[in-house]
């Protein structure tokens, strides 16, 4: 539920994350600096870094100030005793979800081809450098970024495709390479073409020696449990490889509603539809090696979960897992990009270990800063937090478990 605050003072736009997510959603073209004189919807709840939790992005008198303080204070005074404040977000983040642009790439799949509900992000992911990601990650926290190439669906659709994977994952190398303990890599591939796929699995992980390798969540109507796939996932399983994946909208379900960005709905129910797929098929219980990453905290799967246990009970489906529906579920790897609230990350919890939660940004959607403030205010303990920023990243993966420098 949307709430409006009166906002009378001079803003920054630039460093206020609830300003940010109106502009993003209203976009105009004035400078960052502006000032509102109108009561503002803005989102309920939203983290914001550079303002008090009881007046999100807007300027109070110092009585209204006082007195909010108390009364937080005097709700907070019952719950000091039960639950430890949670600590400031880790400093030294690992990020599995941080998307990079190679120009050769962007020049390939062409500028109109950066298809984004918000026009700044598209901007950001067009501008693009590795300096710009290390500022941004210095900014926000973040140690380690495991990249993944931006808008992947076009590199499965373009012609070339084995040769843009192949150069984008030398780019994502050299970036390794340019900047030590910064950066790993999930390697691009040229999915759906399983043996050019194949062939840049062995390259990527052999020779580049990529951190894993990615994939978005269905081609052209095929969801990842597919059988035409059973090829990559039987590779996968004998090198025990890490997958990330990261959703896609197929293009008979994109604007199905006028106003409402594909970006909101489908591509996270894409990621579900995925998850289905891949443990219904059997193709989970054939792969226990995979360490499977799903973006946005699984996307829609939290809403739909009784749903699917009750259909694993069916003895066709049933059959294919040995170890039961749940089983597959928390032993699969979830990141927390546009999903740092109080309520999915409650959710999240509940559904699956917290060892299986991993600190993601979606940059350059979203920041790192963003992100962190989100989990800082979703009713981590400390030991949370410290577990979802690196802890249980650096031992997936154990080579980025020392600090870079």
């Amino acid at each position: 539920m949307a709430h409006a605050v009166l906002a009378c003072a001079r803003i920054d736009a630039a460093k206020c994350a609830v300003l940010r997510c109106a502009l993003r959603i209203n976009p105009v073209e004035e400078a960052p600096m502006m000032i509102l004189t109108r009561r503002t919807e803005l989102p309920s709840r939203l983290p914001c870094t550079c303002c008090p939790p009881w007046a999100p992005g807007h300027a109070i008198d110092a009585a209204t100030r006082a007195k909010a303080r108390a009364k937080a204070a005097a709700r907070s005074a019952p719950k000091a005793k039960a639950r430890r404040r949670a600590a400031p977000p880790s400093p030294n983040s690992i990020d599995v979800h941080h998307h990079i642009s190679p120009p050769a790439y962007i020049k390939a799949i062409g500028p109109e081809n950066m298809v984004n509900s918000y026009p700044a992000s598209r901007t950001a992911a067009y501008d693009w450098t590795p300096a710009m990601a290390i500022e941004m990650m210095d900014r926000g926290g973040t140690a380690t970024a495991i990249t993944s190439l931006y808008s992947a669906t076009h590199l499965a659709e373009h012609p070339e495709r084995r040769r843009l994977a192949r150069e984008a994952n030398e780019f994502a190398a050299s970036m390794a390479r340019d900047y030590p303990g910064r950066f790993g890599s999930f390697a691009a591939l040229p999915m759906p073409d399983i043996d050019g796929t194949l062939r840049e699995i062995e390259y990527a992980l052999d020779v580049l020696k990529a951190d894993g390798v990615y994939m978005v969540t269905s081609y052209d109507g095929k969801w990842l449990g597919d059988p035409s796939f059973a090829p990559v996932w039987a590779e996968l399983n004998r090198r025990k490889a890490t997958l990330y994946t990261h959703p896609t909208v197929p293009h008979f379900l994109e604007d199905l509603i006028t106003d409402i960005p594909d970006t909101a709905i489908e591509i996270n129910t894409d990621t579900t539809r995925s998850i289905a797929n891949v443990i219904f098929s059997g193709t989970a219980a054939r792969s226990p090696n995979v360490d499977v990453i799903w973006s946005h905290g699984g996307g829609t799967l939290l809403p739909v979960i009784e749903r699917f246990i009750r259909l694993a009970h069916r003895p066709q489906l049933a059959a294919r897992l040995p170890k039961g529906f749940m089983h597959e579920v928390q032993r699969f790897y979830y990141d927390v990009a546009q999903v740092a609230h109080p309520v999915p990350m409650a959710a999240l919890k509940t559904m699956v270990p917290l060892s299986q939660i991993l600190f993601g940004t979606d940059f350059t959607f979203r920041t790192a800063t963003e992100i962190s403030a989100g989990l800082a205010q979703s009713n981590l303990t400390a030991r949370e937090l410290r577990a979802i920023h690196r802890d249980n990243a650096a031992k997936l993966f154990p080579q980025f478990g020392k600090l870079p420098g």
